[in-house]
């Protein structure tokens, strides 16, 4: 997971299927990125709401509840996690992500890989925004809408309607200005 973090306090469009809702934090790292994320989530007017160990990092945060680690906020509120590595990271996407669309931020390729290789979504992005997934973004024009499930074509379907896709974003830190 992450070893080094460049923080930005401007939120944007907190409303989009893009938005970051949850931050998982590798426990080696916890001590030193999470006030500091948390910090400037809180400088730029989110709400945080952290599991037990994140509430003790971080005073103002609130304690999450099971609910939290699968909503879809909308809005500026993050639900804040530590996990202990990279395959309880994997674990908790697989038990409470969308589908949609997943993030690592991380200077280790093996985290990365296993990352990319392990969690089931529609777009993976490595050290890259979240905000690079819309269809426009992948030259797909204006986007009309968004599937997550794995199986979404209705009436008659052949081998063309059973194919899912997925995508991944490799980066060096780019975010959309």
């Amino acid at each position: 997971m992450a070893t080094n973090i460049s923080l930005n306090a401007k939120m944007r469009r907190t409303g989009i299927c893009g938005a970051a809702e949850t931050l998982l934090v590798d426990r080696s790292s916890a001590e030193r990125l999470v006030p500091a994320a948390c910090s400037a989530l809180l400088a730029s007017g989110c709400e945080i709401r952290g599991d037990e160990a994140v509430q003790q990092l971080v005073s103002e945060a609130k304690a999450a509840t099971e609910a939290d680690w699968s909503t879809e906020y909308l809005e500026a509120v993050i639900s804040v996690r530590i996990v202990d590595d990279i395959n309880a990271a994997v674990a908790h996407i697989g038990q409470y992500g969308s589908g949609h669309t997943e993030c690592i931020v991380a200077t280790s390729s093996d985290a990365a890989d296993v990352f990319l290789a392990e969690v089931d979504s529609a777009i993976l992005l490595h050290n890259a925004s979240t905000q690079f997934a819309d269809g426009g973004e992948f030259g797909m024009g204006a986007e009309i809408g968004i599937a997550t499930g794995r199986i979404h074509a209705r009436g008659p379907v052949g081998a063309e309607q059973l194919t899912s896709y997925k995508y991944i974003v490799r980066g060096d830190g780019q975010t959309r200005p």
